[in-house]
């Protein structure tokens, strides 16, 4: 009988079912932060700013939070001093100050922001004009601030009173983000200064006897870095020297009532841009206490500033603005 081979059908393995693992997540929303021009998660300004009356006097230094700020006001005071109407927004740090007294200009500075405003009392005038705007007065002394407001061992008053500005912003949630105050570009290379200004190495202001402030073009940093009356860096608490993307320059008149000087700010004036290195020549208005401060260039374009960090020098008529 013969033997028949048989074939043994092989069969293929099975295919292996594929499986996936994703870690993808639904980017957060971005906008752009209202006070520094900067691309930002939605989530983290959903929260008003917080403004603070800061001290400049030389006890006072160095002053809290002044690095972490989205805009700062630079105003003369009696005396021939400065003081600041420091802002911020994308950034809360946990202590501001220190904060002094509320003058007759920083009603007009502050209403456009919204938000809250800390500061450390003032003539009831004054305070009144304050009250009397938009924005909420956290004020040293008061039952809502008891816990917010301290005065900081180690310093002399009344160069001493901080403010745990995470808590006051926390206390007040329910007040509105600030609206964007400047016009912005989306880099440095693209602001109106950097493309059309004239290259500056050096700014040198002059508020009155006391206060001649100056700021100095850093390449390496692509900033303005600033320096005290007497030619010594401007540090912050940190010990890093203050600095600034941009730095806008009013010229503006100021009166005088019992002995107080007012910054006038309605109205309209002569203005420098400096961001990148150059300054260019503008022109300022404000048409009311609420309004944002608007800058032109000298073909009425709108003035667009470079993402980042601005201080914003209120230079009397009296005083100079010197660019070099």
């Amino acid at each position: 009988m013969g033997l028949t081979a048989c074939a043994t059908e092989v069969m293929p393995p099975p295919a292996p079912t594929p499986t996936y693992t994703s870690s993808w997540e639904e980017p957060a929303a971005t906008v752009i932060a209202p006070l520094n021009g900067r691309v930002t998660e939605a989530e983290t300004l959903a929260h008003p700013s917080i403004a603070a009356k800061v001290d400049n006097h030389w006890d006072a230094r160095p002053q809290a939070g002044l690095e972490a700020t989205d805009i700062v006001f630079e105003e003369l005071v009696e005396g021939g001093l400065t003081r600041y109407v420091a802002v911020w927004h994308s950034t809360i740090p946990a202590e501001i100050g220190p904060v002094r007294s509320i003058r007759p200009m920083d009603p007009d500075i502050a209403s456009p922001l919204g938000g809250i405003i800390a500061y450390s009392g003032g003539q009831p005038r004054f305070i009144a004009m304050m009250r009397a705007t938009p924005v909420y007065n956290a004020i040293h002394g008061q039952a809502d601030t008891e816990a917010t407001f301290f005065r900081a061992p180690g310093r002399e008053g009344p160069h001493d009173v901080l403010v745990k500005a995470p808590e006051v912003v926390a206390q007040h949630a329910d007040l509105a983000p600030p609206p964007q105050q400047f016009g912005y570009s989306v880099d440095v290379a693209s602001a109106t200064a950097t493309k059309e200004g004239v290259p500056t190495a050096r700014m040198d202001f002059r508020f009155g006897g006391s206060a001649t402030p100056a700021w100095v073009w850093d390449a390496a940093s692509g900033t303005w870095l600033r320096f005290m009356t007497g030619g010594a860096p401007d540090l912050a608490g940190t010990g890093a020297q203050l600095s600034a993307v941009n730095v806008v320059t009013l010229r503006v008149s100021v009166t005088v009532s019992q002995s107080i000087p007012k910054t006038e700010l309605i109205g309209v004036g002569e203005a420098w841009v400096s961001t990148g290195g150059n300054t260019v020549h503008a022109t300022w208005s404000k048409a009311t206490p609420t309004s944002p401060i608007r800058l032109v260039d000298d073909n009425g374009a709108t003035v667009r500033l470079a993402p980042g960090n601005t201080w914003v020098e209120l230079v009397p008529l009296s005083g100079d603005a010197v660019f070099s």
